[in-house]
Parts: C-alpha cells; structure tokens; sequence
C-alpha cells in the first residue's frame, strides 16, 4: 500500500456514507430514548429510512412500520422491519468502503454462490425465538435508557431456552452476552456515555436472528493445500480471547485470501501474553505462527467466504516462509472472498495490507504519512511483541485495515524494525507458543494463572 493508493481511498467523494451514518444515529437516538413516547425527530427518521428503500423489497414494511410507530403502534412486525432496513443500511455503506478499497488496492474479490438470493429457506418458528423477539420489542419500546435489572434479568428464561436449542444457539449466545454488558452498566440512566452504536447493532442482529427466514448455515466444502500465514490479528474481551489468522491459501495453482478465527473462554485474571495459552489444544497452529512456518492442510473445511473452520488434526506444520514476503506478493496477487450479506457492517471490514515508503509521525496516536496522505495506528496488542517503539522505527509493515469512527485506520501486525540495529521482522504470532521476550516470559510464569485454575477445576472434577 503506496501513498498514491491511501490518497485515492482517502479522498473518495462519499457524502452518501457520511448521510447514512447520520440516519443510523437518529435510528439508534430513538432505540435509546423508547419508541413509546411522541418524537417528531424519530419519525422523520424512520421516514428518510422507508424512503430510502423505496424502490427494494422492503418498501412496503419499512412504509408500514414508520406509520405505525408515528401512530404510537409499535409491533413485533415494525421492529422487525426497522432493524432489516438498519442493518441493510449499514450493509450498503460496508459495500461502498469495500469497494473504495478493493479499487485503491486493485484487489479482486470473489462473489459467493447465492449471495445476490432473494429468497431463504424457512425454518419452523420456535417457542424460545417468539419470547426473545417480545422482549426486544419491549426493550425497544422502553428504550435502553429505561430498562432496569428486573428488564435485563427477565430475559434469563429466554436465554436458556435458546442455548438448548442447538438451531437458536448463535441467538442464544449474543443475547446471554449483551444482557451481561447490561447489567455491567447498570443504572444505564447514569452513564455518562451509553454505547448506543454497539449496543443498537446487537439490538438489531438478535432481532433479525429471531426471524425463521433468517438463512441456515451452509455446508462447508473441504480444501487441501498451503496456507502461508500473512498476519495474526488479535482480539479479547472479558470472558474470550481469539485471533484472526489472515493467510494466502495455495491450491491447484491459485491463490486466494482467507481467515482462520480460533477463540478460547478467559477471566479476567488471564490477561496480556498469558493468554496465548489458552490455545495450546492447537499446537500445529501455534508452532506455525510461533515458527513462522506454512501449514499444509488436508480437507480442512472452508465457508463460500473464505473463513477456515479451524481444525487442527487437518493441519501439519510445513515449510518456513517470510511472512513480509508473503505479504509483499500474495496481497497485490491474490484473490479476496466477499462476505455474507446478513454480516456486512462497517465494523466487519479487516483487510490485510503491505505499507512501506511511509514516515512515522509521532503522536497520539502514531501515524503512517504515505507521501502527503496519513492513516492512524490503533489496536496495538498487548498479547503480542510488537510495541510502538518497534513501529516508530519500522521500515515496512503489514497491517489491518479498518474503518473506524469515519475514517482509515491501520493495525500493526507485523512490522520490519531494527533489534540490536539488524533489520528484524517483528510479529504478533510470534509469541504464540509462549513469550520470547525473558522479561515477560519471567513475568507470565510468575503468575501463571491458566495453570492454576486448571489444576483447581480438575480437583472441584475430582470431588
């Protein structure tokens, strides 16, 4: 990634996206306050929205529900159709980044079998959904200013109910974990800054995974042949930890771009390079990412978007690869998947790229000046080796790219830097298999705490 192509991403004339998110905030606005209560601002939103799917399949409901809400009528039928129209509205400005991307970089992105389909199987309506699609409706009605312990604690029934049903699970599961960051920001009347995006985009995919058209998995088809890992992104919260493996996979002579999401359950107590070693039932992936190695896969399974379901007993560690040259080749040449159309959302975007020729501008935060354009440096992980040092001084870089708060940023996961002044590549799956930096490896043993709740689970096992 050159300067001439962040400027042409930069500059893309988009006032379209700029007025989207503006609908999206006034949407999300009416979520916080409760639709019970007369608001002209709300209604003329939910207008704007109805009007901008006039000429789609969803003109009719979204016409209907904005009258109803108006009317002071606000249905199981209405939210349903307010959170498609929200979530299609963000699915087009996710659209639109990607493809201001794909022309800046000239990637080529493959278009899955059936995405463009209208029409979804249906499944048998179920108990368990109706009663979750209730208690969003009166959530929304309340508005999330408005709920309470007793509001979040009643849907404790719900939750239960749809994690026993192996079909609601995916439902289950988001709702059990949004009704614990409820209950976390209680009172929610006296936060200082209720998350109202975030909270608004969980609002709107459990009640759209409440819907029996909402399409069922698809069988994943099996692949073989060379994955070369590019980039190891990482993520934790709370209660999870996971990476996100972006690599080139190499089969019957084409390469394209895939992602291999493997997570793992934490407390709070597990933090920083510690966590690492939650996933050491994966130790082909780790001595991989750890040993900078490819991996040969056979029969590994695979999404029509380009997302390997992880399975370690069809993997085997292989050749050693430069992860830098990988990324310099593989980037420009290979072939990226689309995503599912009911999971596009601008937070959804995370592309790979290779930057150099860049100057660091120091300051909070770093920035990368690619000749006159600059992109922000976030989400720098403590989990891995990479410090802002090692970027401040880096020559070359492979990093993620993301939209974030309506602009370009870029996340560094792997950096070519000067270690005891020789040029070294520096990256976050290097500290896969452990820490091997002593001073934090002395620190992690220290403490060792997967070890000790391990050993404290098998006797509570044992008794």
């Amino acid at each position: 990634m050159l300067g001439t192509e962040l400027t042409k991403l930069a500059e893309s004339d988009r006032g379209d996206i700029a007025d989207a998110f503006e609908l999206v905030n006034d949407i999300d606005a009416a979520l916080v306050s409760g639709l019970a209560r007369p608001d002209a601002a709300r209604d003329a939103a939910l207008t704007r929205l109805s009007s901008a799917f006039a000429a789609t399949p969803l003109a009719d409901r979204l016409a209907k529900a904005a009258g109803d809400i108006a009317a002071g009528q606000v249905t199981e039928d209405s939210m349903v159709a307010l959170a498609a129209g929200r979530s299609a509205l963000l699915g087009a400005v996710h659209d639109a980044l990607l493809t201001d991307l794909d022309t800046a970089l000239g990637r080529t992105r493959t278009r899955a079998a059936g995405d463009g389909d209208a029409a979804v199987g249906v499944r048998p309506g179920s108990p368990s959904s109706a009663a979750c699609r209730a208690w969003l409706t009166e959530l929304a009605i309340t508005g999330l200013r408005g709920i309470d312990e007793t509001f979040v604690s009643s849907a404790g029934t719900v939750v239960e109910e749809l994690l026993a049903d192996p079909r609601h699970r995916r439902l289950g599961l988001l709702l059990d974990g949004w009704c614990a960051e409820l209950r976390r920001g209680m009172p929610v009347a006296a936060m200082p800054e209720i998350p109202r995006r975030r909270w608004a985009d969980l609002w709107t995919r459990a009640m759209i995974l409440t819907e029996s058209t909402y399409p069922e998995p698809t069988e994943a088809d099996r692949v073989s042949g060379r994955l070369l890992p590019i980039g190891v992104d990482v993520f934790d919260h709370e209660t999870i930890f996971g990476v996100v493996v972006h690599g080139a996979f190499e089969s019957g002579g084409q390469t394209r771009l895939v992602r291999a999401t493997v997570t793992a359950p934490k407390v709070e107590v597990v933090h920083t390079a510690a966590m690492w070693g939650l996933l050491s039932g994966l130790p082909q992936l780790t001595a991989a990412l750890a040993g900078d190695r490819a991996l040969d896969l056979v029969d590994m399974p695979i999404t029509d978007h380009g997302d390997l379901l992880w399975n370690d007993a069809n993997a085997q560690v292989g050749a050693e690869v430069d992860p830098m040259a990988t990324a310099r080749m593989c980037l420009e040449q290979a072939t990226a998947a689309s995503i599912a159309p009911l999971d596009r959302h601008p937070a959804v975007i995370a592309e790979p790229v290779f930057v150099e020729s860049y100057r660091v501008v120091k300051g909070e935060p770093l920035q990368f000046d690619l000749g006159g354009a600059t992109v922000d440096i976030e989400r720098i992980s403590a989990a891995g080796p990479i410090t802002d040092k090692h970027v401040a001084a880096s020559k070359a870089c492979i990093g993620i790219l993301r939209w974030e708060n309506g602009r370009w940023a870029l996340t560094p996961v792997a950096v070519l830097t000067p270690v005891k002044r020789q040029p070294t590549v520096v990256h976050t799956g290097q500290w896969a298999q452990g820490p091997t930096d002593p001073k934090v490896a002395k620190a992690v043993a220290r403490t060792d705490a997967i070890t000790v709740l391990r050993e404290r689970a098998g006797r509570l096992l044992r008794t």
